[in-house]
């Protein structure tokens, strides 16, 4: 597809201004910056709904105020079937002749990040940066056949089913090691007559935390570095690579971890920064706001450990002590986690099967990221394919 294939948008939009004068729609909605439609969380009591915009299926909707959004621009795609309304704020536009233009092959383009890139670059305004309908316009786009559009986005469709189906499948994974580990350790348990063998104790009977720190005999040229930003709730980003050699290293990149080890964030615990690692490759180093955990008890997997450490009561009761802490940001010591207070159970059949299952559920949900990592980087390509002049 060569530089002269590609159009103005305009040529293919119009603006739609529609309102709710007889107070007939009734679902309210916003746009996200994930460019989806959700339910709206604002206030509307007493407000005049008469005034508020109507979108309908296949309909866009923006927020043209950019300022707010960081990188993102608030636009999507309307696809469910009923009417629904908007704030005034929002602009709503159509595709004219949805057989030139495919409005799904449309909302692709909004997605690809070098859409808000242009965006935010053509936002103006003192107060707030305004991405304007007639900027909208000026956006240009290569437009193939609409065949070729239902293809692409077929494509796209099938990737992002296939994503959203592993995310309902971890969703229950996670769901079943909890179940299970509260079957045992909670709702199970009563803490006053526990089973014959078992007792109350703390993590630092079962655990050892921080074990392994990089050292002046260490020689790793390369090395695979995570902040404690980038592991929300067990969903880890991409390793950062440095050359020890040529790059400048973090300070904080200094904790080991290895296969299995938990890590969890010393900054306010509410936020979830923790996860288990399970990539087996050489040279992982993470951040000092790291707690790097791993049980010494056998009887206590590391994925039990985990599913202990993270049970909401004890996420709550380490905030509590970040919230009183003297440093910069809410936060707590190792010394805090070693003396969380958990029950201990002696070596069992059923002890041992529960760990097989919980292993089983954590194994699994690392590899449905994993293939979510892949088919991500599949949209990816989709979108460069889009962009390809």
């Amino acid at each position: 597809m060569n530089k002269g294939e590609m159009k103005r948008l305009g040529d293919y939009i119009r603006e739609v201004d529609v309102r709710n004068r007889d107070l007939e729609v009734t679902k309210l909605l916003d746009v996200s910056i994930s460019k989806e439609f959700m339910p709206s969380i604002a206030n509307t009591i007493g407000t005049d709904m008469s005034s508020y915009k109507v979108v309908e299926p296949r309909q866009f909707a923006y927020g043209p105020v950019t300022s707010r959004n960081g990188d993102k621009v608030s636009i999507a795609l309307y696809k469910n079937d009923e009417k629904a309304i908007v704030s005034q704020a929002y602009t709503i536009f159509e595709v004219k002749n949805k057989q030139e233009l495919f409005p799904e092959y449309l909302m692709m383009w909004f997605r690809r990040p070098e859409f808000d890139r242009y965006a935010r670059f053509k936002s103006h305004g003192s107060a707030r940066e305004i991405f304007s309908w007639e900027e909208m316009c000026d956006v240009e786009l290569p437009i193939p056949s609409i065949e070729q559009q239902q293809k692409i986005v077929s494509e796209y469709d099938t990737i992002t089913h296939r994503i959203r189906l592993n995310e309902q499948i971890i969703a229950k994974l996670e769901e079943t090691a909890q179940a299970l580990y509260r079957k045992m350790f909670v709702d199970g348990i009563d803490k006053e007559h526990l089973p014959e063998g078992w007792r109350m104790g703390t993590l630092d009977d079962i655990a050892e935390i921080n074990t392994d720190n990089i050292s002046a005999k260490d020689n790793d040229i390369k090395i695979r570095y995570l902040d404690s930003c980038s592991v929300p709730q067990n969903v880890f980003d991409e390793y950062q690579i440095f050359n020890v050699l040529q790059d400048e290293i973090p300070s904080r990149a200094k904790r080991k971890v290895k296969h299995n080890d938990i890590v969890y964030s010393t900054v306010r615990p509410n936020l979830k920064h923790y996860g288990i690692i399970k990539d087996t490759v050489e040279n992982m180093i993470v951040s000092t706001a790291f707690a790097v955990i791993r049980s010494c008890y056998s009887p206590i997997s590391n994925e039990l450990l985990y599913l202990m450490l993270t049970d909401e009561k004890n996420t709550e009761y380490l905030q509590g002590i970040a919230e009183m802490s003297k440093a910069t940001y809410p936060s707590i010591t190792p010394e805090d986690i070693s003396s969380l207070k958990i029950t201990i159970p002696i070596e069992s059949v059923s002890i041992s099967n529960m760990n097989q299952s919980i292993k089983y559920c954590f194994d699994s949900v690392y590899y449905k990221h994993q293939e979510n990592k892949k088919l991500q980087k599949l949209q990816s390509l989709l979108f460069v394919k889009m962009g390809q002049k």
